[in-house]
């Protein structure tokens, strides 16, 4: 199975088993990162439909599970949601974080900001940082996008996500290059890519997502990457 081999957590919610990221085991030994989203057949001829961190999905058989994974998929239910624990329309599950943790350029620095309408659809992550040659290379068109689509749209909004270790640095950064979007405080960046583990480990990295999360588009299609150029076009084709 040609798949990148993660790790993550289990749960269970009254015997249902929750829609979240595991580590599935084969009868080999090998572990892969997945989601089960959906079964098809019955007893041994069951098979689990898993989603991939990449968005992609794969099939695989209860049999090339391991015992306990196996049991598991012939187990498995969609988990109920009720209206209690749905998100409200506008809701995002980046809320709670991004909450008291922004900042934007006001003149010279980076101030407190929050976010006066919070998008109806995606959120745009971009990780950078000022030392980054290519960054500052890509930065311009991004710039350029944002002036042309954000005025007057809800539909979304660019967040930036550092790599610098100065303030001064980033603030530089923003002011030369005219980033006025959000920006993460710097020293909340590390726990929001802790939290959300998006895509990649290099930049200029964009991270496309719908306001519940979900991955849209990213730099990295498995571990090769594509750009960030290729996701800010995606964006501009869904908002046309």
């Amino acid at each position: 199975m040609k798949t990148p081999f993660l790790i993550l957590t289990a749960a269970f919610l009254t015997g249902t088993l929750r829609a979240e990221f595991r580590t599935w085991s084969r009868s080999d030994g090998k572990t892969a990162e997945l989601e089960l989203i959906g079964t098809t057949g019955e007893g041994d001829a069951v098979k689990g439909t898993f989603k991939m961190r990449n968005g992609k999905s794969i099939d695989l058989a209860a049999a090339e599970l391991s015992d306990a994974d196996a049991e598991i998929v012939k187990a498995w239910k969609p988990q109920e949601t009720s209206a209690a624990s749905a998100l409200p329309d506008s809701a995002s599950v980046f809320d709670d974080f991004l909450d008291g943790n922004l900042e934007k350029l006001d003149g010279k620095s980076l101030k407190r900001y929050a976010l006066e309408k919070k998008p109806t659809k995606y959120y745009l992550f971009y990780y950078t940082a000022s030392w980054c040659g290519p960054c500052h290379k890509f930065t311009p068109s991004l710039v350029k996008f944002y002036d042309k689509y954000k005025s007057g749209s809800e539909e979304f909004e660019i967040v930036l996500v550092t790599s610098d270790s100065d303030k001064k640095a980033m603030e530089g950064y923003a002011k030369e290059l005219g980033m006025n979007w959000p920006h993460i405080k710097l020293s909340k960046a590390d726990d929001f890519k802790k939290k959300f583990k998006h895509p990649g480990g290099g930049i200029p990295n964009l991270v496309l997502t719908d306001i519940e999360g979900k991955l849209i588009k990213t730099s990295y299609e498995g571990e090769n990457y594509v750009g960030p150029n290729v996701v800010m076009q995606h964006l501009g084709n869904l908002i046309k």
